[in-house]
């Protein structure tokens, strides 16, 4: 069972995203069961949950892991063939984002467009590298930053645009034989509380006396954010809510 895996089919996305297929593929995630082990657990009947668990396994999000006699039934065991699913925009390829159409460092809807490219693309290099046993030569890094004020922060964006931008220019060799273009992508924005259980995102009740959720801090004005300089700067097609949102926080 993989960490996780990336649905590019449309249908495949279509099928995880029903409810009731959700449940079982969070069960199967736990464990093998079969059909009728997992009718109780979804208050579904067996025939029922079997439906499922075959349009599931159609579109390769479960799989057999075993069968077992019980009477003069033959029982088949399933699993998730993943712990968790990404849907990858490609699922969506008629409307997926396209960072290109527009560049706006300042803009947190062109972050969520560099986001879904990441995601596509990542997830066609996992699709390819899984199907020709080769492992995938990547890195990410994530952390977490708290600022005094939104100076700090500018001073912040400004420093690591000028760093990576150095060790772009530092190690880009567009004349080496043999080398393969990587893509770097920086990101940075305000921290959210606490995401909710599991459990509620599948439409159970959360657990009583569980954390209150923080809500989400408005973001500072993005003004005091450096404008995008280095290799590659394009000019810079400012999203109308974008500005809307500054004039929302300056009358704040």
């Amino acid at each position: 069972m993989w960490d996780v895996s990336v649905i590019e089919d449309a249908s495949a996305a279509a099928a995880s995203l029903d409810p009731v297929r959700a449940r079982l593929l969070a069960e199967l995630a736990a464990g093998p069961a079969s059909a009728a082990m997992l009718a109780p657990r979804v208050g579904l009947p067996r025939q029922k949950v079997n439906y499922h668990l075959k349009t599931l396994e159609r579109h390769g999000l479960v799989e057999l892991a075993g069968e077992r006699r019980k009477g003069n039934v033959t029982e088949r065991l399933m699993r998730a063939t993943a712990a968790s699913y990404v849907i990858s925009p490609l699922a969506l390829a008629p409307v997926e984002p396209d960072p290109d159409r527009f560049r706006d460092q300042l803009s947190a809807r062109w972050l969520l467009a560099l986001a879904a490219r990441l995601v596509r693309d990542v997830g066609a290099l996992i699709t390819g590298a899984t199907r020709a046993r080769k492992r995938l030569a990547t890195y990410a890094l994530d952390a977490e930053v708290r600022f005094a004020d939104a100076a700090a922060r500018a001073a912040f964006v400004e420093e690591l645009t000028r760093g990576v931008s150095a060790l772009v220019a530092k190690y880009h060799d567009a004349e080496a034989p043999g080398g393969r273009e990587h893509r770097v992508v920086l990101a940075l924005h305000p921290a959210l509380g606490q995401p909710p259980p599991r459990s509620a995102a599948l439409g159970e009740a959360a657990p009583p006396g569980g954390p209150a959720q923080r809500a989400p801090e408005p973001p500072d004005s993005p003004r005091e954010m450096p404008r995008e300089t280095g290799p590659g700067a394009g000019p810079r097609a400012r999203d109308p809510q974008d500005r809307k949102t500054e004039e929302d926080l300056r009358e704040q």
